[in-house]
């Protein structure tokens, strides 16, 4: 079908759609008579994230299908959600229709790829980890100083009740 120019579009929609089926559905429309523009060529749409759940129930919502409406009839390349593919391309992928072969998906942060994103994501992660840990170790630090020097004459006041209070109290009760 993919040689013989028959494939107009692959459209990606997410899981659960189906009663009792987990699995992510997958639209091809095939056309024999193509129109011109699109001779040669294969659209694809990743839809995944237009699926909305609620209440244990997978649907699109008509805002999800206009936009793959709107994206199937331009027939245009929208970074992270469409691409038209060439059947060389196609060709070149083994005449693999996967989706992803074609369209990158983008990460929920100013449009770029996920993988650039996931490696500057980890780097910053890794250094505000490593920040917010010295300030909790020198606080701690601080706390065990403070806790260290409480005695019964100078008790450590948390809003009405002071530490050397419950203290005393777990002493007397046992508990």
């Amino acid at each position: 079908m993919v040689e013989q120019d028959w494939v107009e579009a692959v459209i990606g929609l997410g899981p659960n759609l189906f009663y009792n089926s987990p699995m992510e559905s997958c639209i091809v429309v095939c056309r024999r008579r193509k129109p011109a523009a699109r001779k040669g060529k294969v659209l694809f749409i990743d839809a995944v994230n237009e699926v909305t759940r609620e209440r244990a129930q997978s649907f699109l919502k008509p805002e999800h299908q206009q936009r793959i409406l709107q994206a199937f009839r331009a027939y245009v390349a929208e970074e992270g959600f469409s691409s038209v593919a060439t059947l060389d391309q196609i060709a070149g992928n083994g005449s693999n229709l996967s989706i992803p072969l074609y369209v990158r998906r983008l990460s929920s942060s100013a449009g770029r790829a996920w993988d650039e994103r996931e490696a500057v994501s980890l780097r910053s992660a890794w250094e505000k980890w490593q920040t917010d840990s010295r300030a909790f170790w020198q606080q701690m630090d601080a706390l065990v100083e403070t806790l260290d020097g409480l005695t019964p004459q100078a008790p450590l006041h948390l809003g009405d009740v002071s530490v050397s209070a419950i203290i005393l109290e777990e002493r007397e009760t046992g508990y």
